[in-house]
């Protein structure tokens, strides 16, 4: 059984691994990046469609975004099926020389079918159903859910699967893995558990029932496990992990399930996508098989203050940095299906951008790999829940807001790139040889999230740290799954990689055997994939990797002191500090400069075959070291890297060199001289991009 489940995946990865490279055939190379905007013909009078969608093809948009919440407009009584508005709005679009991505509508169910099957909703931790009123509420694993959602699909896509005009799907809306206590997810839950372990002697061994008496003697005794009523501290957390497991592959299934039912009713030359949030922390976008691609919303300024005094106009600039990254790096073609267009409604404070700022954001998508960019929304609404919420025009449908100003003069330039697109060039090999990856994990997420061990910790911030310094290195990024080949990579880095097995450590060994350069730091290898410790040490199974043991761990109040030695420098620590035995004194690369374990060491470095292995075990409050580190593992390497500053972005896509500044000082170019300029100047002000050729 073991081994025709490893068939299986092996074969599911390839699947999708054959369908993400035939995606590329959706949106061509020489179109660089197309552009698209969310359209609502619901909110509106139909008289004001026309217009609307001849302005929004005279700015330049390539594409609308149709009817992901208008279920109850296309099914207003069961069976009842009303398209022909959407049939008015898609003949203006191909009038207007638009192409369409049509939302499926499973987001929100219409007030008819609530009222008639309250069992839809999902149900809290206190077991309260939700209720009609907003989106995402509903119980994904409830089959009169199901049912209904396959109707409203099936009549969708047969309508539309060969329209010519329709060049994708987008699945739902934001796709969130919720926490469902109700009956259905209970069930559901059980038959994932039986699925899983087969006997329930199994779970017992693998949740560790003999602590408190938790022992089950059958699979009809689980629920699943409430945090609300048994206590966050107390619950078992192999049990909330398994839940989080559950939750998202419910997620996963239920966006198969609707790709699977349009599959059979579409054009061949039709995509079926989703838009994930851009950290998602709760759905896994790696669970899904059955999409040709993932696109992913993106709202960098949440009011923050980010970096410099500018820095609450110009948005966070790790938010798009890490998805990015994650979304590109096993796929050919991604996008951003939502990107904020201006201030929002829900935000910390909800700032005005600075001019130019989305057009930044803009340039980033780009210069990083999407396919596609599309923005939320057209029009701003004048009721409703996010009638705060900025958009490319103002109520009026007509006036530009400064997000449609950059817009507008992105398209522009947008059309200048591809005129001067040259399809033989290829990546220069200064970065060829940088070309870097970080081992992603969303298992490692949320066993980490469950148990942080201090409240300083937080698993993504640690996970950024390490990709903001490779990306300041000017080292092309990819966040990968362990599944992943990882020689195509000169350094590999896994940031509190923390559950393992046998398989992922071998791969390891023999990546660096080969000639790699792997980075491990603290947290790393402490679990194995159920969760348990190892009881042969802290993090043993990386032992012979670093060439060491780790014989334990400190952390330290924020009143406390920690520092850190290394080439003359002191660096200040916090959160974590792994304490290594080292086997050969000549490893060390650091030692802590002080508390009772002085001396001791907190980094060390190994040779394997033709690489090396380098054990960070210690997060220090900057990055510093963290960052003089990794620059002597490129420098071993014989790779020569840059040195940008933090919000300082540089990067290469299809003959094109790009800048953006997130900082808000400005950051001067130093360019060849044989350099073209193209948009931009060479000094790159901030919340500015410039783009030129070498």
């Amino acid at each position: 059984m073991k081994n025709q489940f490893r068939v299986f995946l092996v074969f599911s990865f390839l699947a999708f691994s054959m369908v993400a490279q035939e995606a590329s055939r959706f949106f061509p190379k020489e179109q660089l990046m197309e552009l698209g905007i969310y359209y609502y013909p619901e909110h509106w009078d139909k008289n004001e469609w026309e217009r609307d969608l001849k302005n929004i093809s005279e700015i330049g948009f390539e594409f609308i975004h149709l009817a992901e919440f208008a279920w109850i407009n296309l099914e207003p009584s069961e069976g009842n099926y009303q398209f022909e508005w959407l049939d008015e709005v898609i003949g203006l679009a191909e009038k207007y020389n638009l192409k369409v991505i049509l939302g499926t509508p499973t987001a929100i169910a219409p007030i008819w079918l609530g009222e008639k099957h309250p069992e839809i909703y999902l149900m809290n931790s206190a077991y309260i159903h939700a209720e009609h009123g907003t989106r995402a509420q509903q119980s994904l694993s409830n089959p009169v859910w199901r049912d209904y959602c396959k109707k409203i699909i099936t009549e969708l896509g047969e309508r539309y699967g060969k329209n010519p005009t329709v060049i994708g799907w987008q699945l739902d809306n934001e796709p969130e893995a919720k926490e469902d206590y109700s009956e259905s997810s209970q069930i559901a839950f059980r038959n994932w558990l039986k699925n899983k372990y087969q006997n329930i002697a199994e779970l017992n061994t693998t949740w560790g029932t003999s602590f408190w008496s938790q022992t089950y003697s059958d699979f009809s005794q689980v629920k699943i496990p409430n945090t609300s009523l048994v206590g966050w501290w107390g619950t078992n957390p192999h049990a909330l992990l398994d839940f989080k497991r559950f939750s998202a592959d419910t997620q996963a299934e239920f966006l198969d399930f609707q790709a699977d039912i349009l599959r059979s009713l579409i054009s061949k030359n039709q995509f079926i996508t989703t838009n994930y949030t851009a950290t998602t922390s709760q759905s896994d976008p790696w669970r899904t098989k059955r999409l040709d691609f993932n696109s992913f919303t993106s709202y960098p300024n949440k009011g923050n203050k980010n970096i410099g005094a500018l820095g609450f106009r110009l948005g966070d600039p790790k938010e798009l940095s890490f998805a990015l990254s994650y979304f590109t790096s096993e796929e050919k073609i991604a996008g951003v299906m939502e990107l904020q267009p201006g201030p929002t409604n829900w935000g910390f404070t909800n700032s005005l951008l600075f001019p130019g700022t989305l057009k930044m954001w803009l340039y980033h998508c780009f210069a990083e790999g999407l396919s596609f960019a599309c923005s939320y929304r057209y029009r701003q609404i004048p009721y409703g829940a996010e009638q705060y919420h900025s958009a490319i025009t103002k109520i009026d449908g007509q006036t530009l807001s400064q997000g449609g100003e950059d817009y507008k003069q992105f398209i522009k330039e947008m059309k200048l790139l591809r005129n001067m697109y040259q399809p033989t060039t290829n990546i220069p090999k200064k970065l060829e040889v940088r070309k870097t990856a970080l081992l992603w994990s969303h298992d490692n997420l949320w066993s980490l999230n469950r148990q942080p061990q201090n409240s300083q910790w937080h698993t993504l911030s640690f996970f950024q740290k390490y990709l903001e310094i490779t990306k300041s290195f000017g080292a092309p990024t990819d966040i990968i799954s362990e599944n992943t080949d990882l020689n195509q990579y000169k350094v590999v880095i896994a940031p509190a990689f923390e559950m393992v097995d046998s398989d992922i450590i071998s791969k390891w060994e023999n990546y660096v055997k080969q000639g790699g350069h792997l980075v491990l730091t603290l947290r790393t290898g402490v679990k194995n994939k159920q969760g348990h410790l190892f009881d042969k040490g802290w993090g043993a199974p990386i032992y012979p990797l670093i060439d060491a043991s780790i014989s334990d761990f400190d952390q330290l109040p924020t009143n406390a002191n920690g520092e850190i030695a290394f080439n003359n420098k002191t660096y200040s620590w916090h959160r974590w500090g792994d304490l290594i035995l080292a086997k050969n004194p000549e490893n060390i690369l650091t030692t802590y400069a002080n508390q009772f374990y002085e001396g001791t060491a907190a980094v060390v470095t190994n040779k394997i075959g033709n690489g090396t292995v380098t054990y960070i075990g210690v997060d220090t409050d900057n990055g510093k070291l963290e960052n003089d580190i990794l620059k002597q593992v490129y420098n071993s390497a014989n790779v020569e890297t840059e040195n940008y500053p933090e919000g300082v972005y540089v990067n290469w896509r299809d003959g094109f060199w790009v800048a953006v500044n997130y900082s808000s000082t400005n950051y001067h170019l130093e360019l060849p001289t044989k350099a073209k300029l193209i948009v931009g100047e060479k000094t790159v002000s901030p919340g500015s991009a410039t783009v030129w050729m070498e």
